[in-house]
């Protein structure tokens, strides 16, 4: 495994592709924008995640293809309902795909055991959460069937998810 890197840092050396596979009903419960989105106040995401929609602007700018799925448990659990809210400001907007896959139609897919994220099919960042979603860290890999398996993963929920503006949660 190699030193955990920003994500700065990753998607500047990324000339072709990132994919990333999310697989959690609950991440980061003391975010901000969730907490004021759970106790139903105006929440202006891209505001809050200005440094990732520039990153991901001016990536996709350079010609990086930056694709997003998440795989979801239905009906949606808070966090999911709160990011697919805030997907078409921030994500979309930004320049990514984004995909959904209700989990039920996972069930035959071989995927691994953490969220990641491949560049160019030559890297893979996985994401450690605790059971209730606060971010633990991180681990890169360039071990080639990591890649392989973390890519084709990706390629399989991508294949069978939902474009975002056609997903409606249950």
């Amino acid at each position: 495994m190699q030193q955990e890197k920003t994500f700065a840092e990753l998607f500047a050396s990324t000339v072709s592709s990132a994919v990333h596979l999310e697989m959690r009903d609950h991440y980061t419960p003391d975010d901000p924008s969730f907490v004021a989105w759970q106790a139903g106040r105006p929440v202006n995401i891209v505001e809050h995640e200005r440094e990732w929609f520039d990153l991901v602007s001016s990536t996709v700018r350079r010609g990086v293809t930056i694709r997003r799925a998440r795989i979801v448990s239905e009906p949606l659990a808070d966090f999911p309902r709160f990011e697919h809210e805030c997907t078409e400001p921030l994500n979309i907007t930004a320049g990514e795909q984004v995909r959904w896959l209700p989990r039920r139609q996972a069930s035959d897919l071989a995927l691994p055991g953490n969220d990641f994220w491949v560049f160019d099919d030559r890297l893979v960042r996985f994401g450690f959460f605790s059971g209730p979603g606060d971010y633990l860290g991180s681990e890169l890999t360039m071990e080639s069937a990591v890649v392989k398996l973390c890519a084709s993963a990706f390629e399989a929920v991508w294949e069978r998810a939902i474009p975002h503006q056609d997903y409606r949660p249950a």
